[in-house]
């Protein structure tokens, strides 16, 4: 019965009550979506690379490592000897190692130089290997494997021609249009760097570097037919990935690596890295939370400032309910019951907010950032945050209510000016 009477008061005030509701459902939106993207972002962080036990660089931070190799975000301080990828490739502790080699792009996708190891080995998600949507691996020396966010974007098929150039900017005097690649296979949507990403051979880098000298072009470089002629093994990679035949070996090869005399090297682990970098980044994290719960906090003393400016204005309809029968515990019940509802559709209105939200970010987030936001269900947590919203709005109900009883039938039925 008091539901029913607080709803029909809801409704005949429906101009501030729908402002309000919709001030709710913002607040819960922002809170929810920041936690959302919160958690999302961590998981698509931490499924980018599975299965690998260490990360081998130049020496440098481990962050800074873990970001070029596996996120393809910065450059590299320095490259690796080609002896010293043999030397770890061959580490009785070592099962399979991946050389990566960086510095290319094509139109604005990083192009990366490895093996058929890449393929075989490499893993994302949960241990998930790579597959392949289209074509296969590439076999030839001037094969291209490209994601599946290349292909889309680019509208690339398999058998067509792409040309690499030599950095980040891809400019018209710096492509190495002497030798196109031809794409070999599309991977499979990862939803990590690799869906933008251009694989290429190793053999395939050193060719098109051939007539280059610190990034300028010297002269004419071979033309395809004559590049069989040329040694193309490299002489310096990026980094490497590392599996090992056991896990409990990580730290010593890691020391090992550390301590490799040939070559000042860093060996990273991949989840170590990964926790450092969320550190740095909890600062920031904390904020937008810490943001959001304010803009929460300042719907809900809206409807607390709608709820007290409407006192005034119900005061006749308070007391004719006291006059026929009502007690001041309903009068309290009915502002809580107010309270509560404006509170509960605020956020069931925010929740359906966030997920059409979600169905219209996500695929973009997706294609061109590699963050993955599954439309699923509420997390515990995200639970947690809309039962508290809800205790919140039960409790600013209270004010307004507890001064609705004080004002008893004294006002009488006509209203002072």
């Amino acid at each position: 019965m008091m539901w029913q009477l607080a709803l029909k008061s809801l409704v005949n005030r429906r101009a501030t009550a729908l402002l309000t509701l919709f001030t709710i459902a913002i607040s819960v939106t922002l809170l929810l979506g920041v936690e959302r993207i919160r958690t999302e972002a961590k998981a698509s962080f931490a499924n980018t690379i599975s299965g690998t036990d260490l990360i081998v660089g130049a020496r440098s931070g481990q962050v800074n490592l873990l970001l070029y190799s596996v996120f393809r975000i910065g450059n590299a301080t320095n490259n690796i000897d080609w002896n010293s990828y043999q030397h770890l490739a061959g580490h009785p502790s070592v099962k399979w190692a991946i050389p990566i080699s960086l510095g290319d792009s094509h139109r604005g996708f990083r192009v990366v130089g490895t093996n058929e190891s890449y393929f075989a080995h490499y893993k994302y998600g949960y241990k998930q290997p790579l597959t392949f949507d289209e074509g296969k691996a590439f076999a030839n020396t001037l094969d291209a494997v490209i994601g599946a966010s290349v292909a889309k974007e680019l509208g690339y098929n398999v058998g067509d021609k792409i040309v690499i150039a030599h950095g980040i900017a891809d400019k018209k005097f710096a492509r190495h249009d002497n030798l196109p690649f031809t794409v070999t296979g599309i991977l499979t949507p990862t939803g990590t760097p690799v869906d933008r990403s251009v694989h290429v051979p190793l053999a395939g880098i050193e060719a098109i570097h051939i007539g280059w000298e610190s990034g300028a072009r010297l002269g004419k470089g071979p033309d395809p037919s004559q590049i069989d002629n040329y040694k193309l093994e490299p002489e310096q990679i990026t980094a490497v990935l590392l599996g090992l035949n056991s896990r409990l070996k990580a730290f010593a090869v890691q020391r090992e690596v550390n301590e490799y005399r040939q070559e000042p090297l860093t060996a990273i682990m991949p989840g170590m890295a990964l926790h450092e970098l969320w550190q740095m980044m909890s600062v920031a994290e904390q904020a937008l939370l810490v943001v959001s719960v304010f803009v929460v906090v300042a719907g809900l003393l809206g409807m607390l400032s709608t709820l007290l400016s409407t006192l005034n204005e119900r005061r006749r309809e308070m007391a004719i309910l006291r006059a026929v029968g009502a007690k001041p515990i309903h009068i309290f019940t009915l502002l809580m019951s107010e309270a509560t509802l404006l509170t509960l559709a605020g956020e069931i209105l925010g929740i359906a907010l966030l997920y059409g939200i979600l169905a219209i970010a996500s695929p973009i987030l997706s294609s061109n950032y590699g963050l993955l936001l599954p439309i699923r269900g509420l997390s515990e947590y995200e639970w947690i945050l809309a039962g508290l919203i809800l205790a919140g709005g039960v409790i600013i109900g209270v004010v307004p209510a507890l001064l609705a009883c004080k004002r008893s039938l004294s006002d009488g039925m006509t209203m002072r000016v």
